[in-house]
């Protein structure tokens, strides 16, 4: 699953710099997560790190987005040869 940011996110902006896909970005009113650019970390890290410094817990996974270990890991392999 990629993650979303929701209502409760706060602008704090300690989520993006930690992001190593470069997923979040700031929206119109709160920081935004692009699905296509989320691994929840995998190729880079055990644990979704926006997750980790988030001090609101406003990152859970998105549950329209569901993607397995293996799924994720191709995207990161993919973004990765991009970059």
């Amino acid at each position: 699953m990629a993650l979303m940011i929701t209502d409760e996110c706060i602008n704090c902006d300690v989520c993006e710099p930690e992001c190593p896909n470069n997923a979040i970005s700031q929206g119109e009113e709160i920081y935004q997560i692009n699905p296509d650019l989320c691994t929840q970390c995998v190729g880079h890290y055990d644990e979704p790190q926006c997750q980790q410094v988030c001090p609101v817990d406003c990152i859970p996974f998105d549950p329209d987005r569901v993607e397995d270990h293996d799924q994720l890991y191709k995207k990161y392999l993919v973004i990765s040869v991009k970059a």
